[in-house]
């Protein structure tokens, strides 16, 4: 009885994702990027997944456009960092993207259809870049650095995980003192 209710319990642990299905899920046909600017005619309409960081946001009156540097995706869909940038693509939104929360240099995904390129000026510079009309747009959350080797404020030897002295022992025995944990 107990194997049934922990198997129940998995099933439907990994059935609560944060995600939505559009993001973690890549389309059947996964458009790159490279592919899609190559022949941008050819592939209008096809549904993508891409994903990178915010460079800038403009709001007109019925529509938001995001402008994304773009990065390659994990299997989660999360914009892979440590790898080369590719290019910039824009997305559209028929929603107000407030620039407040859809902030320079924050992650993004975003699943849509490829609508074609639109002429965009980079600096003085004029680039014809992707343009997707989104479904789903999804913000990563930043990482934050944790201090395995510290607690306290203090950090080296001695001070944390996993350094603690002799395990085991009570006091603890440490640099020729003893102290209670």
């Amino acid at each position: 009885m107990k194997r049934y209710l922990l198997s129940i319990y998995l099933l439907l642990l990994s059935a609560c994702s944060n995600l939505p299905p559009a993001i973690e899920d890549p389309p059947l046909f996964d458009l790159s990027y490279s592919q899609a600017t190559q022949k941008i005619s050819q592939y209008k309409e096809a549904p993508v997944r891409w994903g990178g960081i915010i460079i800038d946001v403009e709001n007109e009156q019925s529509f938001s456009l995001v402008q994304v540097l773009y990065y390659p995706l994990n299997s989660y869909g999360r914009p892979r960092l440590d790898q080369p940038n590719k290019g910039r693509f824009i997305f559209k939104s028929a929603e107000f993207l407030d620039p407040a929360v859809y902030t320079k240099d924050t992650e993004v995904t975003v699943a849509g259809t490829l609508k074609g390129d639109i002429e965009h000026s980079v600096g003085k510079k004029i680039l014809r870049l992707p343009v997707i009309s989104a479904t789903t747009i999804h913000l990563w959350p930043a990482y934050i650095p944790v201090n395995y080797y510290g607690y306290g404020g203090y950090g080296g030897f001695g001070y944390g995980y996993p350094y603690y002295g002799y395990y085991g022992y009570y006091p603890r025995y440490w640099g020729g003192y003893y102290y209670p944990y």
